[in-house]
């Protein structure tokens, strides 16, 4: 059994949520030492959506095997359980 708490499925993100956690995914990527994947998060404010999504695709992708990054990844796929509210 994890210790990790367990992070509430939400669906209902709007734009400026979506925007704030993809903002908190690039620190967390930073203070990682992934500093490509934290780029990839910069400057995304106002960002069109299909730009979002593919950001956020890639970076679930490259995470899938880095299980040590699973909290990051978590919070990576909330997002994109979120992108269809993008407008």
């Amino acid at each position: 059994m994890s210790n990790e708490p367990t992070m509430k499925l939400v669906t209902n993100l709007d734009r400026a949520a979506i925007e704030a956690k993809l903002r908190e995914a690039g620190g967390a990527a930073a203070d990682a030492g992934l500093t490509d994947l934290a780029k990839m998060f910069m400057g995304i404010e106002g960002m069109p959506a299909a730009q979002i999504e593919q950001r956020v695709n890639n970076a679930i992708k490259w995470l899938a095997d880095k299980p040590q990054h699973m909290k990051l990844a978590a919070l990576l796929d909330l997002v994109g359980m979120n992108l269809k509210n993008l407008k």
